[in-house]
């Protein structure tokens, strides 16, 4: 196995005909009563929060409920072969903010994280075929980790930075070190793999198939975290590459992130290919080039 990450979105799922997300959230806003409630340019976690919140005005429903809803639309999502091509990959971490199992070609029942959480997702790990596959905004499995709107947002950004900056807190019955990741990095001692956080400074990473939105407030502190210890703090143990995949008809329209990706230390990476499935099996023999 190679010391190469892969960080993996929804898109590679958009290759099926299914449902999508808009498809989703009509049916939530059906479901709950609130189709009145318009899309337009809200950020998606504040959309879901307006969604949640005048469901429990008008229905007094339980987030749980809500949750396991989504959780059983996104289980019924099929794998494709490009999926399948991934998993030929000789790359042990695989990292996905999506809640199925689609990349494992199963659906594994537990979990193999050092630490079990229940709602948020800096340990959460599933094993298959000697693959790790972190899902770092939850699974569908468990209903309540599914990361949606700002409030979990928020919480799932403080335990990050808790494990990241001071140490993460944790009974003593645990295997996770109580050192922060930054103090362990500088020392280079229990240097164990135990969290998805850490290939962020120990692998060289291939992003795809992630629109990574300015919304998604986790991702984008930890790349400026990085960034500012590697270029203002001058750590020199962070010597890792990052590496962001993107469609060449979407540069454009993208000028604005593609400038704060290379201030924030990520290459870009532009794949002229329209067709979605030559684009990522293109994306997929360049990672494997590097192998």
């Amino acid at each position: 196995m190679t010391h190469i990450a892969l960080l993996i979105g929804n898109d590679i799922n958009n290759i099926n005909k299914g449902t999508s997300w808009n498809d989703l959230l009509m049916s939530i806003k059906k479901k709950y009563h609130v189709q009145s409630l318009e899309n337009g340019q809200k950020p998606f976690p504040m959309l879901y929060e307006e969604i949640f919140l005048n469901a429990i005005k008008q229905k007094h429903v339980d987030e749980k409920e809500l949750k396991t809803f989504i959780a059983d639309a996104v289980s019924a999502i099929q794998q494709n072969e490009i999926h399948e091509l991934i998993r030929t990959l000789p790359i042990q971490n695989i990292m996905t903010t999506n809640y199925d199992f689609s990349l494992e070609g199963i659906h594994p029942k537990i979990k193999t994280s050092l630490v079990n959480e229940t709602t948020y997702s800096v340990f959460r790990q599933y094993q298959s075929l000697n693959k790790n596959y972190w899902h770092i905004h939850g699974d569908c499995n468990n209903p309540f980790s599914i990361n949606l709107g700002y409030e979990h947002y928020c919480g799932q950004l403080q335990k990050m930075r808790e494990y990241v900056v001071n140490g993460p807190n944790y009974a003593p019955s645990t295997k996770v070190y109580k050192t922060s990741l930054i103090r362990r990095l500088q020392t280079g001692r229990q240097m164990v793999l135990q969290s998805w956080v850490d290939l962020f400074f120990t692998n060289d990473l291939h992003i795809f198939g992630l629109s990574l939105d300015f919304v998604e407030i986790d991702l984008w502190w930890l790349l400026t975290y990085r960034a500012r210890n590697k270029f203002y703090k001058k750590n020199t143990f962070i010597k890792n590459q990052i590496n962001y995949y993107i469609p060449k008809k979407y540069v454009k329209d993208s000028a604005d992130k593609i400038q704060l990706l290379a201030a924030n230390d990520v290459k870009v990476k532009i794949v002229d290919d329209e067709n979605k499935i030559k684009y990522y099996k293109a994306v997929v023999k360049s990672i494997k080039d590097k192998l």
